[in-house]
This record gives C-alpha cells, structure tokens and sequence, in this order.
C-alpha cells in the first residue's frame, strides 16, 4: 500500500474545468462512499474548494483507480486526466503539509485553507474512510501549519479571496464609499468579504441567500439588507457592486438578468465579482456592454503584492515543511519496519488466550492437572511453531539460504536471551 494525491488545482486547470469537478460540503460524503468500494483504495480524503480538488488516498494500485473516478464525478470529462497532478509517499505528505499551510494557494499563506483541510479530515473520519495512515498525515499537517504560522510571517497580514476581490472593487470604477453591493450567499466568503466592506466603508449592503434567515443573520452583523434569492432580480439593478459565493451547482446568474439590470440602470456599469467554483455568474455575461466580469482567476494581478511581501516568510515555512516531511516519512518507515513484528506478537497473543482457555476448560472438568499442562505446553508450541517450520521446510527445499539465516540468528539471539535470565530468588552475579 502507498499514500496517494491527486487532483487539479487554480495552477494546473483554469476554471471552467475545476467547477466540473468541485464537490460541495453535501455531496463529499456520498463520494467518498463511492470512493471506498474501489478495491484498489483502503483509506481516502477529499477536499474540493474553490481553488483545488484533491483525493488523498492509501491504495494498492498506482492510483490510477482514483484518477479513473474523478474523471467521471460527478460530470464524464475525458480530458481530466491531462490536467491532474499525482504525487507518491513523501511527495504526497509535502503536498498535504503545503497546502495545509498555506503555501500552495492562490493567496499565499491564506488563513481558510487549513479549516477547509481540517473538514476534509473530519468529513472522511465520519464517513468511515480515514484510517489510521491517513489519520497520522492529517493530524501531522495541522502540527506543522499551527508551527509555520507561529515561527514565521506566513500568516502576517492575512490576504483571503474575499479580501482580494474587495480591494480590486477598491481599485475599479466604482467607489464603495457611494456604491451599492449586492453579496449572493451567505457562507465564509461572503461573511469575510462583508467585513472587508464595512471597513472600506461601502455605502450600502445587500444580502441575498436561498435561505433568508441566514442572509438575514449575516446582514444583521454587518448593517446590510436581507433579502431571498427569489428576489434578487427586483434588486439587481441597484447593485453597483456584485460579489457571489454560493455552493450552486448552476449559475444564479445569467445574461438575460443582468441585462434586464443594466437597462434599469441605464447602463451605468457595474463590476461583479465571481468567487464562486462552479462559478455563480454564466460567463457569457461577460460579453454585455458595461459590465465588467471577474472570476477567482482573476483575482491572480491583485494579489501579487501580497506574494511578494510573503515570499521570504515562505522560505522560512517551506523549511518547516521540509523538516517536518522527513519527521513523518521517518515514522512511516518505522511503522512498517514493526508491523511484522506486531502481528507476529498478535498471532502469539491469541494463540495463548484460546489454548489457555482450553486447558481451563479441561481443569474444571476435573482432569489431571499434568495432563493439561502437557496438553497446553505441547498445543501452544505447534501452534507457536507451525507456520515457521513450514517456511523453513520450503526454504530447504528451495535453497533460500537468506531465511535459514535469519532464522538461525534469530534462535541464536534467543538462546541468548534464555541463558541471561536471571532464575526467580537468585541473583545472577551469585552464579
């Protein structure tokens, strides 16, 4: 068994690729039910956010099994495959550690990366699918980002998605001071994006969600207006500003709304903002006269600076990834090298408890007492002794000298063992 990822992320698939392939928080858990009958995979994760899909796996195969299932969920895309990044063992816990860590993600150092890792790992352990492999390298990353963001600069100044499509709202046309922003969804993103825009002053607010008792909540803390998504083409023409961040698996969106919008407006335009995967906003929108339409990729000009001031608190985190990537591969190869030993002591473990219990049984039916103990001592050693003795019988049969070896040192190292226990009530030194 290996450890496995694999997936596409904002650097390898633009957009339109990664929304067919985005799972949202309801639809995970029934992946990974799917994911877990593959013969080929004994432990899976999958994290999907707007920026990355990824399936972190244990699996018996080259986890050729997991790229085959992603490129048919929940949509059929062939070209998948050309887009994914696959990494192995080591490769795939610095992944996981990068990106836990916020040194992968779009906004370097980003804060809601590693809550997102966090449910990933807590989605897989209530579906039954993380076992204790996956459960060490998921624990592992959260050790090692907490380090990062406290021994280095990684996390000074947090620069989020939401945060970064308000300061390019800033820098556009409109003025938030005397603009109107309509927000679609009433999840993390927005909630940040709503305190981006109470502190950068933004005249008006509005909140619309499926469920109006949440755009209703959120509105209230940030001094907004709520209203249902039925609704919003009533109100999308007051909107100078449009930021949406919802988990539809359709646009909310589309060119003949906006339009209807901007004739109310009289076509004065108006900036919306798409931080959504799959995206909220049908792209053609883009194509209408005063409307100036951005997605998460876009996002990449302004957050450039951000980049720059990390760069050098990121030099530091990748050495604190580095260290702690050896650390982990260093208890995994450990692990292995006892897991035989482990079972060997399992094996012995409940060969006595069930040989133990016979004798017992053979006492209370009033027996002679030299009899069970003969019984017992002559069971346990077949028991004990059966499976090496055949391995050494076909080894002589097939000249695998290396296992009589080992076996002779590991009865030599015994006899060993046997001759330097001290006998009970005796000192040895008295010998």
């Amino acid at each position: 068994m290996s450890l496995f990822v694999l997936g596409i992320n904002h650097q390898t698939a633009p957009v339109s690729l990664r929304e067919r392939v985005a799972f949202s928080a309801e639809t995970v858990p029934a992946a990974l039910d799917a994911l877990k009958t593959l013969p080929q995979v004994q432990e899976v994760a999958l994290l999907s956010t707007c920026n990355r899909t990824e399936l972190y796996a244990v699996s018996n195969d080259d986890g050729q099994a997991l790229a085959d299932w992603l490129a048919t969920h929940p949509d059929d895309i062939g070209d998948l495959h050309a887009y994914l990044y696959r990494h192995r063992d080591a490769d795939a816990v610095r992944h996981l550690f990068r990106v836990a860590t916020g040194l992968d993600s779009l906004v370097l150092g980003e804060p809601q990366i590693l809550g997102q890792v966090k449910d990933a790992w807590a989605t897989a352990r209530h579906a039954g699918t993380l076992g204790s492999q996956l459960d060490r390298l998921f624990q592992h990353a959260f050790t090692t980002a907490k380090r990062a963001r406290t021994d280095t600069r990684i996390g000074a100044n947090p620069v989020s998605v939401a945060s970064a499509a308000v300061r390019l709202a800033q820098e556009s046309f409109a003025r938030l001071e005397d603009s109107t922003v309509l927000m679609i969804g009433a999840g993390e993103t927005i909630e940040l994006a709503a305190r981006h825009l109470v502190q950068a002053r933004a005249k008006r607010l509005l909140v619309a969600n499926r469920t109006l008792a949440h755009a209703q909540e959120l509105a209230s803390r940030h001094g907004g207006f709520a209203l249902p998504l039925s609704e919003i083409d009533k109100h999308l023409g007051e909107a100078d500003v449009v930021i949406s961040a919802t988990a539809s698996r359709d646009p909310i969106l589309q060119r003949p709304h906006v339009a209807a919008a901007l004739a109310t407006r009289k076509h004065r335009p108006m900036l919306l903002l798409d931080l959504a995967v799959p995206r909220d906003i049908a792209p053609d929108v883009a194509e209408l006269k005063d409307v100036f339409l951005y997605t998460v990729d876009d996002l990449e000009r302004a957050i450039e600076d951000n980049r720059r001031s990390r760069r050098e608190a990121a030099t530091e985190a990748e050495a604190i990834v580095e260290l702690q990537v050896a650390r982990f591969t260093e208890s995994m190869v450990a692990s292995t090298r006892t897991e035989p030993l482990k079972r060997l002591r399992a094996h012995g473990e409940a060969a006595k408890a069930d040989v133990l219990s016979r004798a017992q049984q053979q006492l209370a039916a009033g027996q002679d007492p030299a009899e069970v103990l003969n019984y017992l001592a002559h069971t346990l050693t077949n028991r004990l002794l059966h499976a090496p003795t055949i391995a050494l019988r076909e080894a002589a049969l097939t000249g695998n000298a290396e296992l009589a070896r080992a076996a002779e040192k590991l009865f030599a190292e015994g006899d060993v063992a046997r001759n330097e226990t001290p006998v009970e009530g005796h000192d040895k030194r008295e010998a």
